[in-house]
């Protein structure tokens, strides 16, 4: 029988997609799977054309954006594809957080496939079908795991480890395999709320002495973009709205609830209401029972937090209750030296009605564009010159620095390092470790 080996199905050179699968013996498990952020992606689908829903797996096969693997897919996902149903071959899929691009393409796989995740993660991706109609995860075994406690896959055991990241309940793992450990970190940065979470991930790793590091690598190589810490973002609003005299617009993403509780700490103490879609507000409800009592905002309960009744046609059961009370634009715009409204770039054709003063504050509290020739940036920018208003770039990154890279890389030991989750992967040879830059498909032995 072969010895334990991990093979990389997804993730290679790109942004995104993560897709790792560990096998030892007969047992077989895969960390993560969603699609990536890749240019090859949006070589074939973008924008309204997309794989057709009646057909998927075949619609993703045809170009290689997903891997061929038997033995993982529902019967239903496989419908007009050339690869065969089998009975599940997989025993188990990790998910590390409930970000797209390693949770979205839980809906193909087959449902007898137990989903293992953690208590808020199973949260978030519930309120985020609810309030999502075209996003769908499928139906599973769910297995909802503890933090630091082992589960067991066969003759493979998994330790979920907390880390900080971008989007709340985020995860990395140690997977002990027959012949050592593999320590795998999916999404994580240093330099938020929960960095010492992070850090103990990287101590748990150096003592158990992983033979294999698989490491995200996001901001490996070259990073243009600004650097702020969350609580930079804190300064750099408060800045923002010391002494502003109109209505104050931000725009970031609506997980983000770190970010979040930024922007309404920042709201209250200049003495504003900090106003958000129902969308977000769902999320807010449905998160606030992971967190220590009061920690999280809510609206209708705590004070300087209110809901946008944005203009809509039809009103979905679950944001329903949300809006009554809810503000509307004319409420905004009569009190908008008191608001600070956080939009959605979907939301921006409320900008009609609210008719802000010019040179308005606007605070993107996002990526940065990966390029000057990014659609929805120029979009963005279009919106802004129009109606007047002074962008400001305030965004405290979901991924580790390079810098934070390089310590925890070091600081975990491992004998072997393989690079995820990036388009350059090489950056991590620079400090002479032992960097494998993984093929796509390919087994790597754990010995």
């Amino acid at each position: 029988m072969t010895g334990p080996t991990v093979t990389f199905l997804g993730g290679v050179r790109e942004i995104g997609g993560n897709k790792l699968l560990v096998q030892d013996g007969p047992d077989r498990i895969l960390f993560d799977f969603g699609p990536s952020f890749s240019p090859r992606w949006e070589q074939y689908y973008v924008d309204f054309l997309q794989p057709r829903s009646s057909s998927p797996v075949q619609d993703l096969l045809e170009f290689d954006l997903l891997p061929r693997l038997e033995g993982l897919y529902s019967q239903e996902a496989l419908r007009d594809s050339d690869l065969a149903w089998r009975p599940p071959e997989v025993h188990g899929v990790f998910v590390s957080h409930a970000h797209m691009d390693h949770a979205g393409h839980l809906g193909l796989i087959d449902p007898a496939i137990p989903v293992h995740v953690g208590a808020g993660t199973r949260t978030l991706l519930e309120t985020i079908e609810a309030s999502s109609p075209s996003v769908r995860y499928g139906e599973h075994p769910w297995k909802v795991f503890r933090d630091r406690s082992p589960v067991k896959v066969g003759r493979l055991e998994v330790v979920p480890f907390p880390v900080d990241h971008s989007v709340p309940f985020a995860y990395g793992f140690l997977i002990r395999t027959s012949e050592g450990a593999i320590a795998y970190t999916g999404d994580f940065r240093r330099h938020g709320p929960r960095a010492a979470d992070t850090d103990a991930f990287l101590e748990a790793a150096a003592a158990e002495h992983a033979r294999m590091l698989v490491v995200e690598g996001t901001r490996a190589g070259p990073d243009p973009r600004k650097s702020f810490t969350e609580e930079g973002v804190r300064r750099g609003v408060d800045g923002v709205l010391d002494g502003c005299p109109t209505l104050a617009l931000a725009c970031t993403y609506p997980r983000d609830v770190d970010r979040l509780r930024t922007l309404y700490a920042a709201a209250t103490a200049a003495d504003r209401t900090l106003v958000v879609s129902p969308r977000t507000a769902y999320l807010l409800g449905a998160v606030a029972p992971h967190f220590p009592a009061g920690e999280i905002p809510l609206p209708g309960k705590d004070p300087g937090l209110a809901v946008y009744a944005r203009k809509k046609r039809r009103v979905f059961r679950w944001e329903a209750p949300l809006l009554d009370g809810a503000l509307s634009a004319s409420e905004v715009r009569s009190r908008g030296a008191r608001m600070l409204l956080a939009l959605d770039l979907a939301h921006f054709a409320e900008l009609i009605d609210l008719k802000p003063p010019r040179e308005s504050p606007f605070v993107h509290s996002m990526s940065e564009p990966f390029s000057e020739d990014d659609v929805d940036d120029k979009v963005l920018h279009n919106w802004l010159e129009h109606f007047g208003l002074r962008f400001h770039q305030m965004h405290a990154s979901g991924h580790a620095s390079a810098a934070e890279l390089r310590t925890f890389v070091a600081g975990v030991g491992a004998e072997r390092v393989y690079p995820v989750h990036t388009e350059h992967p090489e950056a991590f040879r620079a400090d002479g470790q032992s960097v494998v830059l993984p093929e796509l498909g390919r087994p790597y032995p754990v010995r």
